[in-house]
C-alpha cells in the first residue's frame, strides 16, 4: 500500500490543474517526488483567482483531480491547494522571549513563533503562512537555527501572509463537494517559487514573476529569505482581450492565438509571414500578418514588465537581485519573453520550470503553466518529509470522499 501519495491542486482563473506524486528517496536534506499523473480542466466559476460559482468550481476541481487519479491509477483523498489574488497581504512580525534553559529548546523555538504569530487581524481575514526569517541571540542576528545555542534571549523575524476568510472557505467548500479535503491552503506564489527558483539563487537575490491568466505575482527572496510578495491585476488575458478588439475574433480563437502565434518581440517575426484565422462568418478563414499579433503581445507584455519593474524599483529591490529574475506561468511559454525580460529589467532573466526534485512523468509538468500546481506538490512533500503527515493512502481515498460528501449535505 503506498501511504505517501502527495497531490497538488491549482485552481485557476481559465484553467484547473492537479499534480499526483509519490515521496521517494531518503534525502535528508529536500524530498524527491515522483509525478504519477497530471489532470486538466476548463476553470469555470472563477473570476480573478476568487470563487464566484461553487458548483461550477466543484465541477472543474473534480474533473482534474479525476484526470490525474486516472493517470496515476491511484485515488487520493486530499489536496494541497493554491490560494492567490489581489486579496493577499502580507507583512513582517517581530517575536522576543527569554530562554527558559541555557540552551535553546524545540519549546523556546515554538514559544517565539507563536509570539511573532500573536498579530490581532480583522474578522475577514486568516493567517495562511508564518514563515520565519531568521533568529536573534541575545542580539547576535544573522542565525538561521539557534537550536542547541547558548543563550538567554531569543528573538525571530516572521512573514506572515494573510488571506480573505470568505475567499479561503469558498475554496475550502468547492474542494469539499468535489469530494476531497484540503490538507493546506498554499499561497500560489510560495509554490511556484518553491518548484521553479533554486536555493542558490534564493540566497544571492532573485525576483519570481508569475504572468497568471488575471494577475501577475511577484515573489522576491535574498539572502535565503522571502522579502516582498506582490500582486498585480494584470495578467496574460489582457493579451488575449487585446487579440480579441484588435482581430475582431472570439476570446476561444484570440487565446489560441496567442498560443500559437503570439511573441513577445514583433522583430523576431518575419515580416512576410501570415497565419490563418477565423474569418467574419462562419467558415470563413483569413489571413493576417504574424507581426500584427507580435505587435499587440509586445505592447501589452511591456506594459506588464513595466508595473513589475516599477513596484521593485520603489521598494529598492531591483538592485538586490544578483540572481536577476525568473519568469514563469503560462504566458512566460512565448517566444522571445526571456529577451523582452532583459530588455525591461536590464538584469539577468531566466524561464522557469519545475524540474529540480522530480522524477516519474516530469517531462509532463515541465512547462512553466504547471509551476504552481507542481510547487504545491512539493510544498506537500517538503511537509510529509519534515513531519510524517499530510498524505493519501489508497485505501482510504473512497471512504474519505464519502465522508467529505456527507460532511457537506448533512
Amino acid at each position: 500500500m503506498r501511504s505517501n501519495l502527495i497531490a497538488g491542486l491549482d485552481i485557476g482563473t481559465t484553467k484547473t490543474c492537479a499534480v499526483i506524486g509519490e515521496l521517494v528517496g531518503e534525502s535528508r536534506r529536500r524530498p524527491e517526488l515522483k509525478i504519477l499523473g497530471v489532470g486538466q480542466a476548463r476553470t469555470s466559476g472563477i473570476r480573478r483567482e476568487v470563487v464566484t460559482h461553487i458548483e461550477e468550481t466543484t465541477e472543474s476541481i473534480r474533473k482534474a483531480i479525476e484526470e490525474a487519479e486516472l493517470m496515476a491509477g491511484v485515488s487520493v483523498d486530499r489536496v494541497y491547494a493554491g490560494i492567490g489574488g489581489e486579496h493577499i497581504q502580507a507583512q513582517s512580525s517581530m517575536g522576543v522571549v527569554a530562554v527558559g534553559d541555557d540552551e535553546i529548546t524545540r519549546k523556546d523555538l515554538d514559544r517565539v513563533h507563536e509570539v511573532a504569530r500573536a498579530v490581532a487581524l480583522p474578522p475577514d481575514r486568516e493567517l495562511l503562512h508564518a514563515i520565519p526569517q531568521e533568529y536573534v541571540v541575545d542580539h547576535q542576528s544573522g542565525i538561521k537555527d539557534p537550536i542547541g545555542m547558548s543563550g538567554t534571549r531569543l528573538e525571530t523575524e516572521v512573514y506572515l501572509v494573510t488571506g480573505a476568510s470568505p475567499s479561503a472557505n469558498n475554496l475550502r467548500k468547492a474542494v469539499s463537494r468535489a469530494g476531497y479535503r484540503i490538507q493546506a491552503l498554499v499561497l500560489g506564489t510560495l509554490a511556484s517559487a518553491r518548484a521553479v527558483l533554486t536555493e542558490d539563487e534564493k540566497e544571492v537575490g532573485v525576483a519570481m514573476v508569475e504572468i497568471g491568466a488575471a494577475t501577475t505575482q511577484i515573489a522576491v527572496y535574498f539572502e535565503g529569505k522571502i522579502r516582498h510578495v506582490g500582486v498585480l491585476p494584470v495578467g496574460g488575458d489582457r493579451l488575449t482581450n487585446d487579440l480579441v478588439k484588435g482581430l475582431s475574433i472570439p476570446f476561444g480563437e484570440a487565446q489560441r492565438a496567442k498560443e500559437q502565434y503570439g511573441v513577445a518581440i514583433a522583430q523576431l517575426v518575419d515580416p512576410q509571414e501570415t497565419v490563418e484565422l477565423p474569418g467574419p462568418s462562419p467558415g470563413q478563414k483569413r489571413h493576417v500578418a504574424r507581426e500584427l499579433i507580435a505587435h499587440v503581445v509586445e505592447q501589452r507584455l511591456d506594459e506588464i514588465f513595466g508595473l513589475v519593474r516599477d513596484e521593485l524599483e520603489e521598494r529598492e529591490l531591483l538592485s538586490q537581485l544578483g540572481a536577476g529574475v525568473v519568469l514563469t506561468g503560462g504566458t512566460a511559454a512565448l517566444h522571445g519573453v526571456v529577451e523582452m525580460g532583459q530588455q525591461v529589467f536590464a538584469a539577468p532573466v531566466r524561464a522557469g520550470v519545475p524540474g529540480e526534485g522530480l522524477t516519474g512523468l516530469a517531462d509532463s509538468v515541465r512547462r512553466p503553466r504547471f509551476s504552481t500546481v507542481t510547487g504545491l506538490a512539493l510544498f506537500g512533500a517538503d511537509r510529509f518529509h519534515e513531519t510524517g503527515e499530510g498524505a493519501s493512502t489508497l485505501s482510504s481515498g473512497i471512504v474519505s470522499k464519502v465522508g467529505a460528501w456527507i460532511r457537506e449535505f448533512f
